[in-house]
């Protein structure tokens, strides 16, 4: 009978403000919504660091005859002696994991493979011996780059070392913006949330003074009392998770998975990631109501 009354008193609060509680309910999808895509956003550049962590390299370049660069110029192209003077090098440092030799023409077909799909006009413009051979160089711990980059440039014959790690940098350091700046508006969301659903609890608790002072009349408990209007702003809550849930799904299938195309690499989040997004969204969207709506109650429901 009481759980009867609870819930029917429930339906008629959220009946009454039915407005307000579609705004509510709007406002926490949006918010749980920017919040949700900011967390996948956040698990998939640690996915994607850990992933290129593992297979980033250091491409040095060897001098040839065409090298445009005045080292190469003044010393010319690199001899025997000079790559086994930098494999000898190589062995002897311990942040080197291995390494591994190509000849122009193995790193000319290495280009053909790597572009030919995705951009045939760009790998058909480059020829064999426009692509120098090189020493691609596996590191045994990703913070050593640097270390290992400073001590292999300059050596005899060599031509240039590339800076994979900075592009990667550049690539991870914008996706930390879209991802802040999501989170950032999501707060601010919430915030508005929190204030509207005080408000709509607040009429709420003004609409209904007068059989709320009958049931303190009656002695009714603290709880008793305010338990209907804090189940209006958890449904309210849960409901808006529930919208929520679905964004949340539509970016991990579209958005998501359309940077893994654009960069060709098999990095995808799992059901289980997805889900504890999903699942701390909604969590959020209701102890938020919930817990503004007893806040507010606290203020404006004498009891």
């Amino acid at each position: 009978m009481r759980a009867q009354f609870v819930l029917s008193e429930t339906w008629i609060g959220l009946r009454r403000n039915l407005t307000m509680t579609i705004a509510v309910i709007t406002t926490v999808a949006i918010s749980l919504s920017l919040f949700g895509a900011g967390l996948l956003v956040n698990q998939q550049v640690s996915e994607m660091r850990t992933y290129w962590d593992e297979r980033i390299t250091l491409t040095v370049y060897m001098c040839t005859d065409i090298s445009p660069t005045s080292i190469c110029e003044e010393n010319g192209a690199a001899t025997e002696e000079d790559r086994t003077e930098l494999a000898a090098k190589l062995d002897g440092m311990n942040e080197v994991a291995g390494y591994e030799y190509l000849t122009p023409a193995q790193a000319w077909q290495d280009f053909q493979d790597r572009l030919g799909a995705s951009n045939e006009a760009l790998a058909g413009a480059a020829q064999e011996g426009d692509i120098p051979d090189n020493y691609r160089v596996q590191l045994t711990d990703p913070s050593h780059y640097d270390a290992v980059r400073a001590a292999v440039q300059g050596s005899p014959g060599v031509d240039s070392v590339s800076n994979d790690r900075g592009l990667l940098e550049q690539f991870f350091g914008l996706l930390d913006v879209l991802k802040w700046a999501a989170l950032v508006v999501a707060l601010v969301q919430l915030a508005a949330a929190a204030l509207l659903i005080g408000n709509t609890i607040r009429l709420s608790a003004y609409s209904r003074r007068r059989e709320t002072g009958i049931m303190r009349l009656v002695g009714a408990s603290n709880f008793y009392i305010q338990l209907p209007f804090l189940l209006e702003g958890a449904i309210a809550g849960f409901a808006g998770g529930l919208i929520a849930s679905g964004f949340i799904v539509a970016t991990r299938f579209t958005l998501l998975t359309r940077i893994e195309e654009w960069f060709q690499f098999d990095v995808a989040l799992g059901t289980g990631a997805l889900m504890y997004v999903i699942g701390v969204s909604m969590i959020l969207g209701v102890l938020l109501c919930a817990v503004t709506s007893f806040l507010t109650l606290r203020r404006y429901l004498k009891v």
